[in-house]
């Protein structure tokens, strides 16, 4: 049955009013642009790496350099200090950062509502941007995840990795991971860092003076930098003073203290002096335990003092040339190390690079004609020698006749070592020099009995080691131990026993020899002192290179000065000159 409709139901049925369609519109577009912002922030989610990645992310090993006696020398790769925690900074550390940074961090939850509503008003009272807002746990997710790019997208991130944050860790974690990771000098990251950098001590001993000078560059660390802008660091670190007092963290007493003691910071001490040396440790390290991914304490054989010694020696003796100082224990403990005369000009090591060490190589050959009987008071005769085309004259082209072999020792005569080396041959002297550590890379010709195969400093100044050493093997070392932060052990030297190379009566013998060097009218005399127990020199060709190695009784030193580019020194530069003077420098005190 058809419907009835009753036309004037419909007729005055009411229409929705104004207001109605107009509430309806503007429900519509809120979830349209609820839709839209939650659809932008889960693309924003979705787009971020890993929480967990960023978290823990990788980084190069750092690598601590400790000298002989534990002192920290310099460290490589590292740009985040020691980790520190609430638990194990003097107090004062912390509460300056929370005073200044973010008073209210511990009973506020990701962000602070009172502290953006006293921010903006702040701002709009001074008509800039004065002041701002953001919590620790902000500045955390700032600093740990995100790049200082201003984005809206960034900001919507920071709020997303700040719930994340204090959903998953405790207002503590959340100050540790800051402290941590702030970036304040120099691409150094961490509060430890810092300190180490501008205070030369670990955060863990940070007076409240230099804790208030370090939270005061929290706001702008070059701004307020104690190292470039001192005053303006001192102004704001009494203001962090003055609220640690307000907030009963310290007493007004103990501010008054602390102001007084705020001092521009001196920044720790130039360590390109060590760079050589940790360089070449760094390459011995890599031998020795292979790639490494955890950060680890070198413990090294480095002195402190005999390196500083060489550093500020060696500049002032070479200025035109270059030169290179190693200096050892007798048993093979690297002690210094300088490779040039100023690593910022040059990185480049000669205190490994083969140069061809003259008359230096002649304690080889003397070895072998005492062992084989001879005695310093036996006369041999100084006269020109020639083997073929080969007929090198003495230094001086003068010939002394029948001589001593301590005399023609002494003098650094050319014809005597070649004529032992005719009498005992060449195959006699290459198996000396391989017992002493050097053999497999010499030439086998009469030039090499005059120091034309070229060697590196290290291994010259290995050869007199085991001379001093009592004639018993030497193999140079520069690690003695290598420990992960914990202190467990990654590495230990564990030396074999020395082999008998030389015979006593042999190196008796021949530290006769190299006493009479430095003695009046030996090639040496300008390296005799008090301590020194011997030294022999040597002057390449032309006078490329010119070596002195001389020995105290705790160590052997080896110094060679030259050109890169191997042309001629000045005809009066010889191994009697510098570098005999600068290993008198160095052993003088």
């Amino acid at each position: 049955m058809p419907r009835h409709i009753d036309k004037k139901s419909e007729k005055d049925s009411p229409k929705p009013s104004f207001r109605r369609r107009i509430l309806v519109w503007v429900l519509n577009i809120c979830l349209l642009l609820g839709v839209a912002l939650c659809g932008y922030v889960l693309v924003i989610y979705l787009s971020m790496p890993s929480l967990d990645a960023i978290l823990h992310e990788t980084r190069p090993a750092a690598v601590v350099f400790l000298d002989k006696s534990g002192n920290e020398i310099r460290s490589a790769n590292r740009i985040m200090g020691t980790p520190v925690s609430v638990e194990t900074l003097p107090p004062h550390v912390w509460q300056a950062i929370v005073a200044i940074e973010d008073r209210r961090f511990f009973t506020h939850g990701p962000i602070d509502i009172r502290g953006i509503t006293r921010a903006a008003l702040s701002n709009l009272a001074s008509g800039r941007v004065a002041s701002g807002g953001s919590t620790i746990t902000q500045q955390t997710a700032k600093n740990v995840f995100l790049s200082r790019e201003k984005k809206i997208s960034r900001k919507v991130q920071e709020l997303i990795l700040s719930y994340w944050l204090e959903n998953r860790f405790n207002k503590n974690q959340i100050l540790d991971l800051y402290m941590n990771r702030v970036s304040l000098v120099g691409g150094l990251r961490g509060i430890d860092a810092a300190s180490r950098a501008m205070f030369d001590v670990p955060a863990t001993r940070l007076s409240i003076g230099q804790a208030v000078q370090i939270a005061a560059m929290l706001k702008a660390p070059t701004t307020y930098s104690p190292l470039r802008n001192p005053d303006k660091n001192i102004a704001r670190a009494r203001t962090v003073l003055t609220e640690m007092v307000r907030q009963g963290y310290i007493t007004i007493n103990q501010a008054r203290t602390a102001a007084q003691s705020l001092s521009p910071a001196v920044g720790v001490s130039d360590t390109n002096l060590y760079r050589y040396w940790t360089d070449f440790v760094m390459d011995e390290l890599k031998s020795r335990i292979g790639a490494f991914e955890s950060d680890m304490y070198v413990h090294t054989t480095l002195d402190m003092n005999v390196q500083d010694r060489i550093a500020a020696i060696l500049p002032q003796k070479v200025t035109q040339y270059q030169g290179a100082v190693v200096a050892m224990s007798p048993d093979g403990a690297l002690r210094a190390m300088s490779g040039g005369t100023d690593y910022q000009v040059s990185q480049f090591n000669r205190v490994t690079s083969p140069r061809q060490p003259g008359s230096a190589f002649k304690p080889v050959v003397y070895l072998v004609a005492l062992e084989n009987g001879m005695t310093p008071d036996a006369y041999v005769n100084d006269s020109p020698f020639a083997i073929g085309d080969y007929n090198p004259k003495n230094y001086n082209e003068r010939y002394y006749g029948d001589i001593t072999l301590a005399t023609a020792f002494a003098k650094s005569v050319n014809s005597v070592p070649l004529k032992l080396t005719e009498t005992y041959g060449i195959d006699s002297v290459l198996d000396m020099a391989g017992r002493l550590g050097v053999g497999t890379k010499l030439r086998r010709e009469y030039s090499t009995v005059l120091g034309a195969s070229e060697m590196t400093l290290l291994d010259l100044t290995n050869i007199y080691a085991v001379i001093w050493n009592d004639g018993k093997s030497v193999r140079p070392y520069s690690i003695t131990r290598v420990t992960d932060m914990l202190g467990n052990t990654l590495y230990e030297r564990n030396p074999s026993d020395p082999v008998d190379v030389l015979q006593p009566q042999t190196v008796e013998y021949m530290h006769a020899l190299l006493r009479d060097v430095i003695a009046p009218g030996g090639t040496g005399g300008r390296a005799r002192a008090t301590n020194v127990l011997g030294g022999k020199t040597g002057t390449s060709n032309e006078n490329r290179d010119a070596w002195f190695v001389g020995a105290t009784d705790e160590m052997v030193i080896g110094v060679w000065v030259g050109k890169d580019d191997f042309t001629p020194m000045d005809s009066s530069i010889t191994g009697g000159t510098i570098p005999a003077e600068i290993f008198r420098d160095i052993i003088a005190k």
